[in-house]
């Protein structure tokens, strides 16, 4: 064998050794996910494009690999929103609502920011549908819950959207305060042209 074959050989056998490694890690890290969790990913995606029946199919999924699965209820809720199903949408949040109540331990930002995240989106239903009163204290039990993971969209959101100065959790449940404490025929509940520019929640 000759120096050249050699040397040739040393380094396959390195790059081999190389690609093995790295196969081995990424497979390790895909099948480490915890159960629901890839299947909540591809339903978000697919939400995301607009494809929600899909995206139910996929959080279907989620659910019976890991029942109770806080991202899969939240991404059903989102689908029953977005496609005004405001009955399941309600019925979906609340159970995740009481599901969390239940079973959040104090150490759980993510829970606590999924709980809030649940009352925030449960207030837009509220809101979209005339329940003003039930909206506002959906709204302040998410601040209550967890100010930063619902108050105002950042900087990113603003510039996607193009909404420089889009509605928040705190500035609808002030404006609400404000209207409620009017007798109801001074009241303006809605404003179509800002109300319709508050984004719904994902934890």
């Amino acid at each position: 064998m000759t120096t050249a074959v050699l040397r040739r050989f040393i380094l396959l056998m390195i790059a081999l050794i190389v690609v093995v490694v790295l196969g081995t890690q990424a497979f390790e890290s895909f099948t480490a996910r915890a159960p629901g969790d890839l299947n909540t990913e591809l339903g978000v995606q697919r939400f995301e494009d607009g494809q929600h029946e899909l995206a139910l199919d996929y959080f279907a999924k989620a659910l019976a690999e890991q029942p109770d699965h806080r991202g899969a209820l939240m991404g059903r809720a989102l689908v029953f929103i977005q496609t005004e199903r405001y009955d399941d949408a309600v019925a979906e949040l609340t159970y995740l609502i009481d599901f969390s109540n239940r079973t959040l331990t104090p150490e759980d930002a993510t829970g606590r920011g999924v709980l809030a995240a649940a009352f925030a989106n449960r207030g837009i239903v509220h809101d979209r549908i005339g329940k003003y009163e039930k909206a506002f204290a959906d709204y302040v039990a998410a601040l209550r819950t967890d100010e930063g993971a619902v108050d105002e969209p950042g900087l990113i959101h603003k510039v996607l959207y193009g909404i420089p100065n889009p509605s928040s959790v705190r500035n609808r449940a002030i404006y609400l305060q404000e209207q409620l404490k009017l007798p109801p025929d001074k009241r303006l509940m809605r404003v179509p042209e800002i109300d319709d520019q508050q984004r719904m929640r994902k934890p």
